[in-house]
């Protein structure tokens, strides 16, 4: 974009804008080269001039429908912003601007519920209705990135406009795990939601079940809390609520009753399998940055404990020195039971090695990695002369032989698996390819 243009769009300079446009008539034209998809009308609304985006609007209206670098368009910018009266001048073009598809697959509409710009929301729903039915990529409506984002009184001008055009069949849409709106509120222990939702016409419904099977009674007794479940629960029970297992599904096609029976136990919560498979890591459910973290606490924990095995072994240590049978310091457990507490030092040591292999595997590029590196050498050297001196010192120089076979099976384990995984992956591969 002309640099110029950019400088009159930012400053909203009308009388600058209709000089450049004498000076140069393509000067707009020459817009829709630029590599970054903005035009002036996206400068002008993220700066709020009225004025030019009106001036904008009238000389090139179809500026309205394209997307910048971020994939908003002037729009989606102004619903963000809360700007109502940019919003209202935008829908001249048309009411299917409401519809256009930025990031994610994000309307305007989805912008004004997470932010809570209440006049815009009532705007946008009265000019295209149907976009309150939209979905994002994970097929989340306005309603529930309105919930998400805690923006309640946003959600309750959502929920007002659609009964008011007509459209409240919206509120039982559900998102790419079948979540519906009730569904989040249960989970969130949203007590004023749950009351908004279901006192009414009964449009909601209660009995819904996501991809797990679960009703919002079920997602509302997972985590039981002292905050308001027992009240959310009476007003879901009175509304016709049940538990997923007690929900019968009617088909008049007896050809069906066997399916819908393995569906119903499948998807039962009372189902052990049930509840394994939906706290079972899922890629389009969890992020990575999440599955990362859990991980480097459990490894954590993990080297912890086995440190601690080490420092206190099974049974103490001998205070006192009886030589040659002990002396003091070693373990108890090591002088009375050798084979038993040598195994018990090999799996001991190979869960301590893989845990500190595991801190080190996930905070590669961490700030001071060089730093966090030299203390893992440094506890691993401290916690092979601790079992060396203290626990295995009646063995000699087999207590550091040991140490030192169960640093290369601890290598040796991680290296097998990762070869495993890849034979079975390219076998995988193959199988695939010849089915194609």
């Amino acid at each position: 974009m002309d640099r110029r243009l950019y400088e009159a769009a930012l400053t909203g300079n009308v009388v600058q804008l209709q000089q450049l446009l004498l000076e140069d008539q393509l000067i707009l034209n020459a817009v829709s080269l630029s590599s970054s998809g903005e035009n002036p009308l996206h400068v002008a609304s993220m700066a709020r001039h009225l004025n030019f985006v009106t001036e904008m609007i009238r000389l090139k209206p179809e500026f309205a429908e394209e997307l910048n670098q971020y994939g908003l368009s002037p729009l989606h910018i102004a619903s963000a912003n809360g700007d109502s009266d940019m919003v209202r001048e935008l829908l001249k073009i048309g009411s299917h601007v409401c519809c256009l598809q930025g990031s994610e697959r994000r309307i305007p509409l989805h912008y004004a519920a997470m932010k809570g710009r209440l006049d815009v929301i009532r705007e946008l729903v009265l000019a295209c209705p149907e976009s309150a039915g939209e979905g994002t990529v994970q097929g989340e409506t306005a309603l529930h990135l309105a919930l998400k984002n805690n923006q309640l009184e946003g959600f309750g001008v959502l929920v007002e406009m659609l009964k008011k055009v007509k459209k409240d069949s919206f509120l039982n849409k559900k998102d790419e795990l079948g979540n519906t709106i009730l569904h989040l509120a249960a989970s969130r222990k949203q007590r004023q939601v749950a009351e908004l939702l279901l006192t009414g016409d009964g449009v909601i419904e209660v009995n819904s079940k996501n991809c797990r099977g679960l009703t919002p009674l079920d997602v509302l007794q997972m985590f039981p809390s002292e905050a308001g479940d027992r009240e959310i629960a009476d007003l879901l029970r009175n509304a016709g609520a049940s538990r997923g297992q007690d929900v019968v599904v009617s088909d008049p096609s007896p050809s069906s009753n066997n399916i819908q029976q393995t569906i119903l136990e499948q998807s039962s919560p009372s189902n052990v399998e049930s509840w394994i498979e939906y706290f079972k890591f899922s890629r389009g459910r969890d992020s990575p940055s999440e599955a990362r973290n859990s991980l480097l606490m459990i490894a954590i924990l993990l080297a912890t404990a086995t440190y601690q095995a080490v420092m206190s072994p099974p049974g103490g240590n001998w205070q006192d020195d009886a030589p040659p049978y002990h002396i003091a310091g070693q373990s108890i457990f090591a002088t009375k039971y050798k084979t038993t507490f040598w195994m018990f030092v090999f799996l001991n040591s190979t869960g301590f090695y893989m845990s500190l292999y595991m801190i080190n595997t996930l905070t590669v590029n961490f700030p001071m990695q060089l730093e966090l590196q030299y203390c893992i050498v440094a506890i691993t050297g401290n916690y092979s002369y601790a079992i060396g001196l203290n626990a295995i010192a009646p063995y000699g120089v087999f207590g550091y032989i040991l140490i030192l076979v169960t640093s290369f099976f601890s290598i040796g384990l991680h290296l097998t698996v990762k070869k495993v995984k890849q034979i079975l992956s390219s076998r995988r591969a193959r199988t695939s390819r010849r089915d194609i």
